[in-house]
C-alpha cells in the first residue's frame, strides 16, 4: 500500500490549506486514517484522525475548530482542510493508514505512512 500526500505549501497566518492523502488501493477504504505532523527538532505529533466511515473524527487540542479531517470513500481520499494557519502550525504533515478501522492519535496503530507534504506559515 503506497499513500501519497499532497498539498503542502507556503501560506500567510492567516491562510488555508487543503492537504489531501490517497492510496494505492481501495482497502484504504476499510481503514482508518490519520494525520501526523512533525516540526525540525520535535517529535512527529497527531494531529487528525478520521474512522472508516467517516463518522468519527478526532483532533489535537491545538488544531480544533481550525482543522477539519474528511474523507470520500468514492475515491479512497481523506482531505485535511487547515483554516487559520499559524507559523506554530509549520511542520512536515505525513497521512498514515491505521491497522484498524478505528481513529486512534498512537502513531504505532498505523502501518502505512505517505512521504509527507511540507506546510510552511509565515508570520
Amino acid at each position: 500500500v503506497q499513500l501519497q500526500a499532497s498539498g503542502g505549501g507556503l501560506v500567510q497566518a492567516g491562510g488555508s490549506l487543503r492537504l489531501s492523502c490517497t492510496a494505492s488501493v481501495r482497502t484504504f477504504n476499510d481503514y482508518g486514517v490519520g494525520w501526523f505532523r512533525q516540526a525540525p527538532g520535535k517529535e512527529r505529533e497527531p494531529v487528525a484522525s478520521i474512522n472508516w466511515s467517516g463518522g468519527i473524527t478526532t483532533y489535537a487540542d491545538s488544531v480544533k475548530g481550525r482543522f477539519i479531517i474528511s474523507r470520500d470513500r468514492g475515491v479512497s481520499l481523506v482531505i485535511l482542510q487547515m483554516n487559520n494557519l499559524q507559523p506554530a502550525d509549520s511542520a512536515v504533515y505525513y497521512c498514515a493508514r491505521n491497522r484498524y478501522s478505528g481513529i486512534s492519535d498512537d502513531p504505532e496503530t498505523y502501518r502505512y505512512w505517505g512521504q509527507g507534504t511540507q506546510v510552511t506559515v509565515s508570520s
